[in-house]
């Protein structure tokens, strides 16, 4: 079990991929994971904040100035980048929604391991994911209808409270039985990160089996623009923390955070208030970012050698 425990997680992006091509193949088997997405996507947070702890909120108020540059890069730079993407690829409404989604969500979860292969700061990584997910039910909806809101109808307010019942409660649960139940929490820890990918890959599969129809027609174009989106994002995110006099080891943090988001949360709302289409953007870039992190934690892990 340990050993396929490891061999999945190691292997994330491949299985990822693994699930595509099985979702395109067969997807009157994945289409029936759907109404599941959402739920999946909780258990992925629930496991997030069962690795967090109440000093690692302590840690958000220790080094406010290094968070805040994190976070405000994240919710600038991504957002601004995908809503460009857009207008210079001229997307139709239903990609142009799933790409600027993407742009608007959280840190994801993954970037923290990333942050530790590439000998980063771990623990500002934890900080800055922890804070942009938690900002995410106000932040994530008023970026979206600022940003396509004159494209597609966006709601709201029922876009907040969906983001806080499926990103921030399942989080804080995870906290509270990190904090009171310590003893369950680390006999469970080691299977969070098997869990977790594993709910990825159902929901990659799910969401590529709903636009199986269109990912040959589209597929090309969205591609491309999920690579530049998060090339852009890893590039500019190292930028903006030089500009602020950020060391190495915050500065490849800080691009880490932003070029690496929560797709999986921008394929469920997609779903939820959008259409499948809307959610091929998340499903690609569920895939590539796990493949860029892991070239860049690499660069910068030899960097430092």
């Amino acid at each position: 079990m340990k050993k396929l425990c490891k061999t999945v997680t190691d292997n994330l992006a491949l299985f990822v991929v693994l699930a595509g091509i099985l979702g395109v193949t067969f997807p009157d088997v994945f289409k029936q994971l759907a109404p599941y997405v959402p739920t999946l996507l909780g258990v992925v947070m629930f496991g997030m904040g069962m690795t967090l702890t109440v000093e690692d909120f302590r840690e958000v108020f220790r080094r406010p100035v290094e968070v805040l540059i994190g976070v405000v890069a994240q919710f600038a730079i991504m957002p601004l980048v995908a809503f460009a993407l857009t207008k210079i690829f001229n997307l139709p409404p239903e990609l142009a929604i799933g790409v600027i989604l993407v742009g608007t969500c959280p840190g994801g979860t993954a970037s923290n391991v990333m942050t530790y292969l590439a000998r980063g700061d771990v623990a500002l990584s934890v900080s800055i994911t922890m804070t942009t997910t938690l900002m995410a039910p106000v932040v994530t909806p008023l970026l979206t209808f600022l940003l396509a809101g004159a494209q597609i109808e966006v709601s709201l307010s029922a876009m907040m409270l969906s983001i806080a019942q499926i990103v921030l409660a399942p989080v804080i649960l995870g906290v509270a039985m990190n904090h009171f139940l310590s003893g369950v929490t680390k006999k469970i820890q080691p299977l969070l990160p098997f869990v977790s990918s594993l709910a990825v890959i159902l929901i990659a599969g799910a969401v590529v089996a709903l636009s199986a129809d269109k990912i040959f027609s589209v597929g090309l174009t969205v591609a491309a623009v999920v690579v530049l989106h998060n090339v852009c994002g890893l590039s500019l995110g190292y930028c903006a923390a030089k500009i602020f006099r950020m060391d190495s080891r915050k500065a490849r943090t800080v691009a880490i955070e932003v070029g690496m988001q929560n797709s999986g949360l921008a394929a469920s709302l997609s779903l939820m208030y959008f259409n499948p289409t809307a959610a091929l953007p998340g499903a690609l870039f569920s895939v590539w970012h796990n493949f860029s992190g892991s070239i860049i934690a690499n660069y910068f892990a030899r960097r430092t050698q």
